[in-house]
């Protein structure tokens, strides 16, 4: 660790004192990396983790230069062994970082579908979802984006079949097979039901948030996927992305949201972007 911090100051010495283009270049990328792995882990756990980490080297770097032998050589032993602790601590947000940049930038919906057909799954969704919420029946619906959800629709029952309202809503009826499982859709067509998906362990959710909103904000964490919820008690249709729970979504509100995903553009405000930065917390009714 000593003789990487020297080599960390000398080379900070040869920047400042002759930088070159190489050198620019290089700090430039380090930061954006910085930039990312900050952005990636705000308002998570993961934060609290690398400030805690922080911490660990600034105490390791002072009880060697205050020559405290015994402390030292305790944190020194962490320090060696950080590239095991941080792939343990990050395993979530790493793999989530490999996901977005392996992601190809795949189309949301296949290529050659008309504007007719995205309508048409629009408006079959819009309708499924305000009937369950009027009808107070709990649903679950995945929209995939360009994070494939394979593995997630391998858990549940495979239907294959395009979107239809009276389908999703038979799919969600209490007390039928698949009823407690999650939809997941891609394209315009619904790939399986009955899907299990982790719950999330973010403990600032709130409690009257039941096992859905928790099983879509999990989805959310570690995935692009966009998650309606339609809540069982109080029949409030809800949106999961990015990690957030944006509620209270009316039809109007839902048909925006759908448009967007699925491509439309009339030229109007962005609902999604706004919903995104101006949402409810997570704990409100």
């Amino acid at each position: 660790m000593q003789q990487l911090w020297q080599n960390t100051s000398s080379l900070l010495w040869s920047v400042i004192s002759s930088p070159t283009v190489s050198d620019i270049l290089d700090i430039v990328i380090v930061a954006v990396l910085l930039y990312k792995l900050l952005t990636l882990t705000r308002d998570t756990r993961a934060s609290q983790v690398l400030k805690g980490l922080g911490v660990l080297f600034v105490v390791y770097w002072l009880s060697d230069w205050l020559r405290f032998k015994a402390l030292n050589w305790i944190l020194q032993l962490v320090v060696n062994n950080g590239f095991v602790v941080i792939v343990v601590l990050f395993q979530s947000e790493l793999r989530r970082a490999l996901e977005q940049i392996g992601r190809a930038g795949s189309a949301r919906m296949r290529a050659g579908e008309s504007n007719k057909a995205k309508t048409g799954t629009v408006s079959e969704l819009v309708a499924a979802m305000a009937n369950l919420s009027r009808r107070r029946v709990g649903a679950l619906v995945v929209i995939e984006q360009r994070t494939g959800l394979s593995d997630v629709a391998e858990s549940g029952t495979r239907i294959d079949a395009e979107i239809s309202a009276p389908l999703i809503e038979n799919i969600f009826e209490p007390n039928t097979p698949l009823h407690d499982g999650a939809v997941i859709i891609r394209g315009n067509r619904i790939e399986a039901a009955g899907c299990i998906l982790t719950l999330s362990e973010d403990t600032g959710i709130s409690r009257e948030l039941g096992t859905r909103h928790r099983a879509a904000l999990g989805i959310s964490e570690t995935t692009d996927s966009i998650t309606f919820i339609v809540s069982e008690e109080t029949g409030i249709i809800s949106m999961a992305r990015g990690g957030r729970l944006t509620r209270h979504l009316d039809g109007r509100a839902m048909r925006q949201l759908l448009e967007e995903i699925y491509g439309h553009d009339d030229g109007g405000i962005n609902l999604l972007s706004f919903l995104l930065t101006k949402r409810k917390p997570r704990g409100t009714k």
